[in-house]
C-alpha cells in the first residue's frame, strides 16, 4: 500500500492586494513559496493574456477565480441577466488561464432579501445550473462559497451548502469553506468540513479576526486533520485583509499593505507547520 503523502498546495487570493501590479504581486508570492493563486475576477485589472503570461513566468497556478459583486439572486431580471452574463464571461476568462475552478456565491453586502428568501434562494439555484452547464463543457468546476450573514442573507453553513449542492443534477458543482466564515457561523468548524465532505472543492483560510494565520483564535490544527480525514485534494487559498473599518475592500490607509504582505508570508510559514503536525 502507497502511504505518500499528497503535497498540500498553497495559493493567495489577488483581491486583497487590491489594484497593485500583478507582476509585483506574482513576484512576491512566489519569493514566499507559494503555489499558486486564487485570481480575482477582473479582466481589466488582469488582461488576460499578461495574467496567463506573469503568473507562468512567476511559476504560479491559477487553482481558481473569484467573482466581482454581481447580483445572480436579484429579483429584477435585468441586474440578473447581467451577473449571469458576467459569469458567462468568467467562465471564459477561466478557460484561458486553464484555472480548473471558479466561485461563487451571493452579493456580498446584501444581507436581506427584496421578494422574499425562497424567491431569491430559486433564482440563485436557476443561475447555478445554469451557469454549470456552460462549466460543464469547458471543463471547468463551479464553487458554492459560504459567506457569514453579515455578507449574505444565504448559504451561510456548510449544512446548507451541502444541501444546496446536492439538489443540483451535475458533480461538478461543489463547496467553498472559508474559516473566517466558519468563525462566525458554525458551531463546529470540523463538523463543518467533514458535512462539506466530498464536495469540498476549495477551502479558504484566514483567522478569525480575517488575518493571516496565528493572529486569531482559530484552532487550526484539527481543521488539517479533518481536511485529511475527507481526503481534501485542493488547494489550500490565503484571503486575510488588513485591519481597517472597511472589509469588503482591502483598500487601506497607511502601512495596509505591508501588514498584508507580511501576514501572507507568515501565514504560508504556519500553514506548513500545520500540515506537517496533521
Amino acid at each position: 500500500m502507497n502511504h505518500e503523502r499528497k503535497k498540500m498546495c498553497y495559493g493567495v487570493c489577488t483581491w486583497i492586494f487590491g489594484e497593485k501590479d500583478l507582476e509585483e504581486i506574482a513576484r512576491k508570492l512566489s519569493e514566499f513559496g507559494y503555489d499558486g493563486v486564487e485570481l480575482f475576477g477582473d479582466w481589466e485589472l488582469y488582461p488576460p493574456k499578461l495574467a496567463r503570461r506573469v503568473l507562468s513566468e512567476h511559476g504560479l497556478r491559477v487553482f481558481s477565480l473569484t467573482p466581482k459583486d454581481v447580483d445572480l439572486a436579484h429579483p429584477a431580471s435585468k441586474i440578473r441577466k447581467q451577473a449571469i452574463d458576467y459569469y458567462l464571461r468568467l467562465l471564459d476568462f477561466a478557460a484561458f488561464l486553464e484555472a480548473p475552478l471558479v466561485s461563487c456565491h451571493g452579493m456580498s453586502g446584501r444581507i436581506r432579501p427584496i421578494s422574499t428568501q425562497q424567491e431569491e434562494e430559486h433564482l440563485f439555484y436557476e443561475a447555478v445550473c445554469f451557469l454549470a452547464e456552460r462549466a460543464r463543457k469547458l471543463g471547468i468546476r463551479l464553487v458554492l462559497e459560504g459567506l457569514n450573514r453579515y455578507e449574505s442573507y444565504f448559504l451561510n453553513t456548510a449544512s446548507q451548502l451541502r444541501t444546496f449542492v446536492e439538489k443540483i443534477d451535475t458533480s461538478l458543482v461543489g463547496i467553498l469553506l472559508d474559516t473566517y466564515h466558519m468563525n462566525i457561523e458554525e458551531a463546529d468548524l470540523v463538523n463543518a468540513i467533514y458535512t462539506a465532505g466530498d464536495r469540498l472543492f476549495l477551502f479558504h483560510v484566514a483567522d478569525s479576526n480575517r488575518r493571516g494565520i496565528g493572529q486569531g483564535h482559530i484552532s487550526f490544527p484539527p481543521l488539517f486533520r479533518a481536511l485529511k480525514d475527507v481526503r481534501y485534494s485542493g488547494p489550500i487559498i490565503v484571503e486575510c485583509t488588513a485591519p481597517g473599518p472597511d472589509p469588503f475592500t482591502p483598500v487601506k490607509e497607511g502601512n495596509w499593505y505591508e501588514i498584508v504582505l507580511d501576514d501572507v508570508k507568515k501565514s504560508l510559514y504556519e500553514l506548513k507547520a500545520l500540515d506537517l503536525c496533521s
